[in-house]
């Protein structure tokens, strides 16, 4: 019955029989959230209730979701009042397709504590605010998650998205199967199931999807098994690409077991490193990477929490993992980026899919793909240089659905077994060593300063330009090392002018910085603690 549903609050003066019940979808294009409000629409009226559904469109490119609003009132026979928008403080059930959509639900007041139940999907779409950050602009997941739990009057959060993917279904069937989970509207799981079923497209797909995360909003989570050795060599080595010797599952044996012998703060970073040389290379590349590591966890020990060694990890395997042209072919070839853009764009099983990738290499990158020797000679003789340019340097939009698209950068992406001898690794390499000992040779004199020259190794991404532009804020921050030498704060001003670098595009507060730190006087003492 109704009176035993907590969430509702009946208008002053009303009969239980008159309550109007509040609902709200937040869902950007793609995530199904109509097919949401019109599920929940038709299980209402499938119960004998009156509802009805609205929509608020949201701004495009992640900067305002769709509002789908649901009013349902007991059908009583006489026509209830509904709103056509959700009010501040008037909702009692808010349903978000991403967790961001819904910290953006509790600012705008349509969450409260005493009334909303709140359900949520916990996995992230990055926002433009986010994604044009040149650092790390992600927002604290774990903030919006403490937020939502004192906002609300109950919470339901786990990751919906993979739910549904694992089933081969959309974000809205596994949202619409928490809902069920909930207990937050009077109504059986039976009213749901035959709600989808009324649809009649994708029905089986979505049904699991909706009976897994109902299982989940119940607490019956489903255990997470442990991956197997293949399975793991698999994700290290790339879908689709461990059907080769014994030779290769023996190899990667090999360089895990070296990891069981390293301390145990740094073990998962540094497989994870591996991982991702190994998928980029090969098992020999994964062995280069081990030995430098080797290195920092020589020079390192428990005292400092293996901070450095933490760090050598991480930022090694970025800079031996480099994007050019090879790397970049490569992802765009491979069956599991097929199945994700199938998967993103909604693509049914049976339908033609075209893709278009666009691409604009410049005469650098044209250069670093050619034998170290070749590559070299062109770069070295401008006017060469210049006239293969004029032919290279315009943009190309090639089809990957199509034969001769997709055999070309097969082709391109197969080149990496010849990577060691091409100008670019060469280029690569020489800078990535000189980094590492830089950083290394000052463990002994200030081993702070040492782990923020490692960290330093964030600035440089990207591909082309970009790449470009990184490595140019890398040398400048770094360029401030002979300013700081010897001081006990060097390490916290490398540090500032890091983060200065990541958050700057253009680069002024960081020219601002390094001209402070240029007029740097003596090195005060160190506070007494």
């Amino acid at each position: 019955m109704l009176d035993a549903v907590p969430p509702f609050r009946a208008r002053p003066g009303a009969q239980d029989d008159e309550r109007v019940i509040k609902l709200a979808v937040l869902a950007v294009g793609g995530q199904g959230g109509g097919v949401l409000a019109d599920w929940i629409t038709d299980v209402a009226e499938r119960n004998g209730y009156v509802a009805q559904s609205t929509s608020v469109a949201g701004v495009a490119q992640r900067t305002g979701a769709t509002i789908y609003y649901v009013e349902m009132a007991r059908d009583t026979g006489r026509l209830p009042v509904f709103a056509l928008s959700p009010s501040q403080g008037d909702v009692d059930i808010l349903i978000a397709a991403e967790l961001m959509e819904a910290g953006r639900a509790i600012i705008r007041g349509f969450v409260t504590p005493e009334r909303t139940t709140l359900i949520a999907s916990s996995h992230r779409i990055a926002a433009v605010s986010e994604k044009i950050e040149p650092g790390d602009g992600r927002a604290s997941s774990s903030k919006v998650h403490a937020t939502a739990e004192a906002a609300s009057k109950r919470f339901i959060a786990f990751d919906m998205e993979k739910i549904a993917a694992d089933n081969g279904s959309m974000i809205s069937a596994s949202l619409l199967g928490a809902l069920a989970g909930s207990d937050a509207l009077p109504f059986t799981k039976e009213s749901y199931e035959q709600a989808i079923g009324a649809g009649g497209r994708g029905v089986k797909a979505s049904l699991a999807a909706f009976g897994a995360a109902f299982d989940r909003a119940r607490g019956a989570a489903a255990p997470v098994p442990k991956p197997s050795e293949p399975a793991i060599v698999e994700s290290a080595l790339g879908a689709g690409r461990v059907s080769g010797p014994q030779s290769l599952l023996q190899g990667w044996q090999a360089l895990a077991a070296r990891i069981d012998l390293m301390p145990v703060a740094m073990r998962d970073m540094a497989l994870r490193g591996l991982r991702k040389v190994v998928d980029y290379q090969d098992i020999a590349y994964g062995r280069e990477y081990l030995d430098r590591l080797d290195k920092a966890i020589a020079l390192d020990g428990a005292g400092h929490g293996h901070a450095l060694s933490i760090a050598a990890a991480k930022h090694l395997a970025n800079a031996m993992c480099y994007d050019d042209m090879i790397r970049v072919a490569d992802l765009k070839t491979r069956s599991t980026r097929d199945k994700r853009v199938r998967r993103e764009v909604g693509v049914k099983d049976g339908s033609i899919l075209q893709v278009t990738e666009y691409f604009h290499p410049r005469i650098e990158e044209f250069c670093g793909t050619l034998p170290a020797g070749l590559g070299s000679y062109i770069e070295n003789r401008p006017k060469l240089a210049a006239f293969l340019d004029r032919r290279i340097n315009h943009g190309r939009r090639i089809r990957t659905d199509s034969f001769a698209g997709f055999a070309a950068l097969w082709f391109i992406g197969g080149l990496r077994r010849w990577r060691r001898s091409l100008l670019r690794h060469q280029v690569e390499l020489a800078h990535l060593e000189g980094w590492y000992a830089l950083a290394l040779s000052h463990v002994p004199a200030d081993y702070a300063l040492a782990v923020e020259i490692l960290n330093c190794r964030r600035l440089i991404k990207g591909y082309s330009d970009t790449h470009v532009r990184a490595q140019s804020k890398f040398d400048r921050v770094l360029s401030a090392l002979d300013l700081l030498k010897g001081r006990h704060d060097a390490a916290d001003w490398i540090r500032r002018l890091r983060e200065m670098a990541l958050k700057d595009e253009k680069g002024d507060m960081l020219d601002g910085a390094l001209k402070t730190v240029a007029t740097l006087g003596p090195d005060p003492a160190p506070e007494t603690p």
